[in-house]
């Protein structure tokens, strides 16, 4: 199971999007609801889903109203089924309402990322690790990495400043693998260094240069074994680019470490969760 989120992460981002979607008042709750009217609310998976951002929805009711308690019946990394209470919420009816959508939105997103990253970690079978990528919309990267790691994925490097990985493009500019291995080298890091290789050429470079992690772009199967081979075990190897579940199946046996995937970040379908009157009393543990 995931650690859980550490409240500075989501908190600003909550406050900004209640603002957003609130502004100046819920105009159609003020007109509709009591002011002293409650109630209680299931929030409800209505597809199989690996859920995440529960910490996150529960912020967003208690900065609404302190009064609306949320009680999970889930965890995050925890599979749904259709039908299944994540959890509940109940206090005053307005607050409630007001709150539900940018909550649900999070709800959505999150377990959405979560559930396509289990995908990728079940077609892996073990044999090769899933790993995130920096695709991730701007302002929501540690959510959207924290839901690949409730999915059972692996982070890469969450910024620019983590991690040293040289791209076709640093290539390009540095006039060559080697030349930029050792420019790296030069500064004195410690950090591991990977390097993108676009052809068996680039894989031989990166390999002779030094390089920790070797990652083969959009390399057909036939060549990423070939690949594979020549590197030997002397670097890690990563793959990236056009990766579906059908190919990591297919490739969860050849020897690779990692495999990234832009898409379980910036495609990943929203699932479908929604805030449901009820009108019983049971307790989490009655299921």
């Amino acid at each position: 199971m995931p650690d859980r989120l550490d409240p500075s992460t989501y908190r600003r981002l909550v406050r900004e999007a209640l603002a957003e979607d609130v502004g100046p008042g819920d105009v159609t709750t003020a007109a509709v609801v009591p002011a002293d009217a409650r109630m209680s609310g299931a929030i409800v998976a209505n597809m199989p889903c690996v859920i995440a951002g529960l910490d996150v929805a529960r912020e967003v009711f208690a900065t609404v109203d302190p009064a609306i308690e949320f009680l999970d019946w889930r965890s995050d990394g925890s599979l749904c089924h259709p039908g299944e209470r994540v959890a509940t919420v109940t206090g005053p009816a307005a607050g409630i309402l007001t709150a539900e959508r940018t909550a649900l939105n999070i709800l959505q997103h999150l377990s959405g990322i979560a559930t396509r990253a289990r995908e990728f970690v079940e077609a892996a079978g073990g044999g090769i690790k899933i790993l995130d990528t920096r695709k991730t919309i701007p302002g929501l990267r540690a959510l959207a990495k924290y839901a690949v790691v409730c999915g059972g994925g692996l982070n890469h490097r969450v910024g620019l400043y983590d991690g040293i990985l040289i791209k076709d493009n640093h290539i390009a500019v540095a006039g060559g693998v080697t030349e930029a291995l050792r420019r790296v080298r030069a500064t004195g890091s410690l950090l591991p260094v990977e390097v993108e290789a676009d052809t068996l050429d680039d894989v031989d470079a990166a390999v002779a240069a030094g390089a920790d992690i070797v990652m083969l772009d959009n390399m057909d199967d036939e060549t990423v074994r070939a690949a594979i081979e020549r590197i030997g075990g002397r670097a890690r190897v990563e793959l990236s680019g056009g990766m579906t579940l059908e190919r990591v199946r297919r490739l969860a046996d050849s020897g690779a470490d990692y495999v990234s995937i832009g898409a379980i970040t910036h495609s990943a379908p929203a699932v479908d969760i929604s805030l449901d009157i009820i009108i019983d009393h049971r307790s989490p543990a009655d299921g």
